[in-house]
């Protein structure tokens, strides 16, 4: 069995990432798994930049395979904020009801065509004695009004997916594994994965 570490202690991401690695035959461990509580400081400014920073750091530890995401939420009408800082929006105690909170108010009023948006992910491969790699995944969508839906966490209650007309948060785990941002980065990451046999 291959290992893969990913670079959370997040459940409902560490999820995500085992539905769609252990179908491939990894062991799939989480940094609660390996005992890894460093914080590690994501000074980059995009995604891509703080997924390659997390995965070396805990890679340069660990001694195996890492994998590290950033994502978050652009919103147009926002300049594409909240952005790299989408955990911790509403302050550094990373609230998602508060996170909600004050991107809904601070699009009150702004009419569905001005509230386009997008959940991007960038994924950073660490393998020892290899070079960094990367892949990036979108999935576009507008911002509701309020908060719909039970699945997910995160800014998923709020973000209608263009072409069906529900939240991330109303879809089903499955559904949600098939079109999310992650899930497009994750495939783009397997087809890596694959080439590194």
């Amino acid at each position: 069995m291959k290992t893969a570490i990913i670079a959370t202690h997040n459940a409902g991401k560490a999820k995500e990432f085992k539905a769609i690695l252990e179908p491939k035959g990894f062991t799939v461990k989480t940094l609660a798994d390996i005992g890894f509580t460093e914080e590690i400081e994501e000074t980059g400014h995009t995604f891509e930049e703080n997924a390659i920073i997390k995965a070396e750091a805990i890679q340069a530890k660990a001694g195996e395979m890492v994998i590290a995401d950033d994502s978050g939420l652009s919103i147009d009408y926002l300049g594409g904020k909240p952005g790299v800082y989408s955990a911790r929006y509403a302050g550094e105690h990373k609230d998602d009801a508060e996170n909600v909170e004050k991107v809904l108010s601070e699009l009150r009023g702004i009419e569905k065509e001005d509230r386009t948006a997008r959940f991007r992910c960038a994924l950073a491969v660490s393998i020892p004695g290899k070079e960094t790699k990367t892949v990036e995944g979108s999935v576009e969508g507008f911002i509701a009004e309020e908060p719909i839906g039970e699945n997910g966490f995160g800014y998923d209650p709020i973000f209608i997916v263009k072409d069906k007309d529900q939240t991330m948060a109303e879809l089903s785990p499955e559904e949600k594994n098939k079109i999310s941002h992650r899930a497009v980065a994750l495939q783009k990451l397997s087809s890596l994965l694959d080439a590194n046999e």
